[in-house]
């Protein structure tokens, strides 16, 4: 059996507020969270796992809308599977054109340091 959570125990492992945890949940990102016998959340490993990833998608530019699309499609179940990977690989795109530019920039700002420190 997995080991269960609490909801300030899940906001400590997975960086995010107590807020923040209950707001995903209220959109539909965090889909059947558990509940004990006096109502309060408990969050499994299965959840924290899931939170770790949307947590990734939110930190490399997706969308809540976009995360929560994601997450009505993987709440759907083994169908979307198609769907869920054209997602993915359509935010990897945006991703690597991203970091492509960051290189360029770097380069350049790199280039104005040497070019400075020629100067000095």
């Amino acid at each position: 059996m997995e080991k269960q959570f609490t909801i300030q125990q899940a906001a400590i492992i997975t960086g995010l507020t107590v807020h923040t945890l209950r707001y995903y949940e209220k959109i539909g990102l965090l889909d059947g969270v558990a509940r004990n016998e006096q109502g309060y959340r408990q969050y499994s490993e299965s959840d924290l796992a899931w939170i770790e990833f949307l947590i990734r998608l939110r930190e490399t530019g997706m969308t809540i809308a976009d995360m929560k699309g994601f997450s009505d499609l993987r709440s759907e179940g083994i169908s979307t599977v198609r769907a869920r990977r054209h997602m993915l690989e359509s935010h990897q795109e945006k991703i690597e054109l991203q970091m492509r530019a960051l290189e360029e920039n770097l380069e350049s700002i790199k280039k104005k340091i040497d070019y400075y420190k020629t100067l000095e």
